[in-house]
């Protein structure tokens, strides 16, 4: 094995392509955890979006139609989260994993309904996200194999990092989500809607999810497969929790889940067992979940100390 095939400049596209629909579900979880919502069903509206972009776009020919089509499938899917969250008080994780299974029973039954197939689908008809070539980098090597021939949807995850990123901490708006996430009662005693932000959190993550799907069908791949989206969503609210829910922390935590994947492909071709490749996104998803669970104890020792020295 020549660590150079595998440590190379193609790792890095390699790593921040395979990284791109996990960031896309971080950043829907982000949102809603700044509301103090744990979207659990990140992977669900995930999963929908993906099924509604790649009918979208075999029937209408448009990838563009496919695309808005997935995001307001995956709005929709998250307006059931809102529901039962916000007007009915039902439990975070028990609505968002009943969100994942709705998606993957639904998904699986208008397979076999309107395409009458089962397991996959694909077509020559199922217009793919193009990819943006920039004419002037050819000649450079190095910046030519990283930055060039990037989907569209690629380029416009890193505009999405530092809209969210501003929303958050420059705007009233991100303001007052940030209040009822952290201080509910004294937010709604300010006369904010308290309803309102946490339905806004939700339905514009739902969007960002359903993004996330079309990206994973038609950008990263060009088909629709049962369960295509394995675990992406929960590895973006893994990658959300490492990064406390700011959008640039959770991206990085997201291009570890990336860089340990682009590997796992590269040294699979070295005769390292499929099963173990398979495995280093769920170990890296726990560690992720360790560390961050671990830092964040710690940092509320601290606190917790400096408040009893003042005293």
């Amino acid at each position: 094995m020549k660590l150079r095939n595998i440590f190379n400049i193609s790792l890095i596209y390699s790593t921040f392509h395979i990284a791109t629909p996990i960031i896309y579900a971080a950043l829907c979880a982000a949102i809603t955890q700044q509301a103090n919502i744990l979207n659990v069903g990140t992977e669900g509206i995930m999963l929908m979006g993906c099924f509604v972009a790649v009918a979208v776009s075999y029937f209408t020919g448009s990838w563009i139609l496919g695309t808005l089509a997935a995001m307001i499938g995956g709005m929709l899917i998250a307006l059931i989260m809102a529901v039962g969250i916000i007007r009915y008080n039902a439990d975070n994780c028990a609505i968002g994993m009943g969100v994942n299974l709705l998606a993957t029973a639904l998904t699986k039954y208008l397979l076999e309904t309107i395409f009458g197939v089962s397991g996959n689908f694909t077509d020559p008809k199922i217009i793919s996200i193009p990819k943006v070539n920039i004419p002037f980098i050819e000649n450079i090597p190095i910046i030519n194999d990283i930055f060039n021939n990037w989907y569209v949807t690629e380029w416009l995850v890193l505009v999405l990092i530092a809209v969210v990123w501003f929303m958050f901490y420059k705007t009233v708006w991100g303001l007052r989500l940030r209040a009822v996430g952290q201080f509910e009662q004294a937010a709604q005693t300010a006369g904010i809607n308290v309803s309102s932000m946490k339905y806004q959190a939700l339905l514009i993550g739902g969007l960002l999810g359903g993004l996330a799907g079309a990206h994973l069908a038609l950008g990263y791949t060009t088909l629709f497969r049962e369960g295509m989206t394995s675990n992406r969503g929960f590895m973006g609210v893994a990658a959300m929790y490492f990064g406390n829910a700011n959008p640039i922390f959770s991206s990085i935590g997201c291009l570890v889940f990336g860089l340990a994947s682009a590997i796992g492909n590269r040294v699979q071709a070295y005769g390292v067992p499929s099963q173990i490749v398979l495995l280093i996104p769920y170990v890296i998803t726990i560690v992720v979940l360790v560390v961050s669970l671990v830092s964040k104890q710690a940092a509320e020792r601290k606190k917790k100390s400096s408040l009893t020295n003042v005293n």
